[in-house]
């Protein structure tokens, strides 16, 4: 994994949270600009796993695998699912999926970092 790329993750995650709740405070669907927000997060995450599968097929790795693949498909189904069901919600309540969404990705991929570095 690739340590500055997933601080950059981690950072526009929280953005991309803290924006949607001010969305939800001011009662507000979802725009574009959460939606472009959610691509170069989803870029971003591709990133990331191109670089731990081409590590993980070189050998190179954690001995928790399974552990970290399901991280790594877990992070990248959420920002997809969050755009789709947020889009979906025209109402208050489809920012509010995404800031849970925005909040849920630093956590999975701070738990990748610790399962990179071989931590429990």
């Amino acid at each position: 994994m690739i340590g500055p790329l997933a601080t950059g993750l981690i950072l526009l995650s929280l953005v991309i949270g803290i924006f949607s709740l001010v969305t939800t405070a001011r009662n507000r669907p979802m725009g574009r600009t959460l939606l472009v927000a959610l691509g170069v997060l989803e870029l971003g995450l591709l990133v990331q796993a191109g670089f731990v599968i081409a590590a993980l097929v070189r050998g190179e790795g954690p001995a928790e695998t399974a552990t970290l693949i399901g991280y790594l498909a877990g992070s990248l189904v959420i920002p997809p699912a969050a755009a789709f069901w947020g889009f979906g919600e025209r109402s208050r309540w489809g920012p509010a999926v995404i800031a849970v969404a925005g909040f849920a990705i630093p956590g999975m991929v701070g738990r990748m970092l610790q399962v990179w570095q071989g931590l429990p």
